[in-house]
């Protein structure tokens, strides 16, 4: 989904934690969709009974409102993968405003940075790009190469009416919706090897 680039200019805030209030500005990209403060409230209302201390993951930041969202909250650490340079610029001079220093700015193509050297996180945000299509390659990778604690939660975040193959033992825990976005929360279960 791409919004008109008036559209994606302006500014964000956090709904809640220790940086409530603190503004995000979102400069203009095309294909840039902020997660609204709708959404972010309900998914971190979702989480509050596990957010505290969790090691996060949020995969295409963008403006980073989910990871800094995150750690306002009570999670441990966050990694902010993003691939546009001057965003991921932007994303680390917003950390620094904020005097984030349990979070960190990864300048890489979020389907590269998958296939290096796998952490397990226990809480991921998958927002890609709405026209990239790119939520089933960016599950499997997840999922197949080690990034997942064994209970990790996941957001998945794309158009109404968007019909996504994610992993089987990805257990659908909430979902809802907002205008014409579409999120719903997942708990991962682990796989058990056949003998």
């Amino acid at each position: 989904m791409k919004r008109p680039a008036q559209g994606n200019a302006g500014k964000l805030r956090i709904v809640a934690g220790t940086l409530r209030g603190s503004r995000i500005d979102v400069i203009e990209r095309d294909g840039l969709r902020p997660t609204s403060d709708r959404v972010r409230e309900t998914l971190f209302n979702w989480l509050a009974p596990m957010i505290a201390g969790a090691k996060c993951l949020d995969l295409f930041a963008g403006t980073g409102a989910l990871g800094i969202e995150a750690i306002s909250r009570g999670a441990g650490s966050c990694t902010l993968i993003e691939r546009d340079r001057d965003l991921a610029r932007h994303l680390q001079a917003t950390l620094d405003r904020l005097k984030i220093d349990n979070a960190h700015v990864v300048n890489a193509d979020a389907m590269n940075w998958l296939r290096g050297p796998a952490q397990a996180f226990d809480l991921v945000f998958l927002d890609p790009p709405f026209g990239a299509g790119l939520w089933g390659d960016a599950a499997a990778r997840l999922e197949s190469g080690g990034w997942l604690a064994d209970a990790a939660m996941i957001h998945v975040e794309s158009a109404v009416g968007s019909s996504l193959a994610l992993p089987a033992n990805w257990q659908l825990h909430r979902e809802a919706r907002a205008g014409a976005v579409q999120f719903a929360l997942y708990r991962r279960t682990p796989t058990i090897p056949l003998s």
